[in-house]
């Protein structure tokens, strides 16, 4: 009989995968990662709801205290990158320093099974020419999740199932009632676990980082007013700014070295490219010349027309073919060819249009 670990957060996403592997004939153990306290569907109350679905399946169900790992892999990575004037990208890191990579292991080494599955939307499928495991779209691209599980290895892969790949939101609902799953109706999760959990990112981070006020300046250096923290703000951000102006501003750098968010017009935020380091190709073997293709930077973001240049110690340059709004160090640049995810990385920092010059210092008079 095939065996397979599936990770459940207690959602109905997770349900749903665990129920259609068990009524395919898989033989189903039920994992959940204990990653933080409080509440939050991948915590305390994801737990007892995953506990259920697993009594009510009739399957085992492993709970690993994975909060060490979660505290040292998210939480310090975030205070850091936030603290730094970055805005990082915990889900990708999180997908896999803390939930794939230590499931695999945990399966292997404590149950014997060579094989995870997740209730994430996306598809793997295998390219026997080039012998590797490829990462594809959802079918639901309004669900599909696989921007964030670009930093996903081949030995990962190649042992890693998501059973709602194939399907819509939809029938995922529908799956689920119709095996009368204890979390068929149960809402969403709408924001990242750790916003969930302490109610806002910026309540989170107040927990780590003091107050630390400074001036808000546009471009030229000119103080408009004042804030309480870089990290309280992100690229491309508008609202919240506490500031009145004739024209919309949105923040268009965060400089920690000189406590000052630096702000302008939306054309003012601008990238004509930028420049990413950690690159993880997946689908495709690293190219040694100039790549056409579609860019996500970021996840709420559609795929843009791009071309990807390789760069020495597993770095790229991404020059986009239209200046893109929002550029954000920390996040990912993901790139695509057509529903194939070819590969990824954390954008190290933006290149502004000509005309949007960086902020220097206001001279004094």
């Amino acid at each position: 009989m095939n065996r397979v670990v599936v990770g459940l957060s207690g959602g109905v996403d997770s349900s749903t995968a665990a129920a259609i592997l068990h009524h395919q004939g898989y033989e189903v153990v039920g994992l959940t990662l204990w990653l933080m306290s409080g509440k939050g569907q991948c915590c305390s109350e994801g737990m007892v709801d995953a506990a259920g679905l697993c009594e009510q399946l009739g399957v085992p169900h492993h709970i690993v205290d994975s909060r060490e790992l979660f505290q040292q892999q998210i939480v310090d990575y975030l205070v850091s990158g936030y603290e730094s004037g970055i805005t990082p990208l915990p889900c990708s890191q999180c997908n896999r320093a803390v939930k794939f990579g230590p499931m695999l292991a945990y399966a292997r080494r404590e149950l014997g099974i060579d094989r995870v599955a997740t209730g994430h939307y996306a598809r793997i499928t295998y390219d026997a020419v080039g012998d590797r495991y490829q990462l594809r779209c959802a079918v639901d691209r309004n669900k599909d999740q696989s921007y964030f599980l670009y930093d996903l290895p081949q030995h990962v892969l190649a042992h890693t199932q998501f059973p709602l790949g194939e399907i819509p939101k939809s029938e995922t609902r529908r799956i689920a009632a119709q095996y009368n799953l204890r979390t068929a109706d149960k809402p969403e999760s709408q924001d990242l676990c750790l916003v969930e959990a302490h109610g806002s990112m910026r309540t989170f981070l107040d927990q780590y980082l003091q107050p630390r006020p400074g001036e808000i300046v546009d471009r030229h250096g000119q103080v408009l007013g004042q804030h309480q923290g870089v990290h309280h703000y992100t690229i491309g951000q508008r609202k919240g700014l506490g500031i009145a102006a004739p024209e919309p501003l949105y923040v268009m750098q965060l400089d920690p070295v000189m406590n000052r968010v630096v702000v302008g017009r939306r054309d003012e935020a601008t990238a004509a490219d930028c420049t990413l380091q950690r690159l993880n190709w997946v689908s495709i073997a690293a190219p040694s010349a100039p790549l056409r293709c579609q860019v996500r930077p970021r996840y709420r973001t559609q795929p843009v027309p791009a071309t990807v240049i390789p760069l020495p110690e597993h770095r790229a340059q991404v020059v986009f073919d239209e200046p893109q709004f929002g550029i954000t160090p920390g996040q990912a640049a993901v790139f695509y060819a057509d529903d194939l995810l070819l590969g990824g990385g954390l954008i190290e920092r933006p290149t502004r249009e000509p005309s949007s010059p960086l902020a220097k210092p206001a001279e004094k008079s």
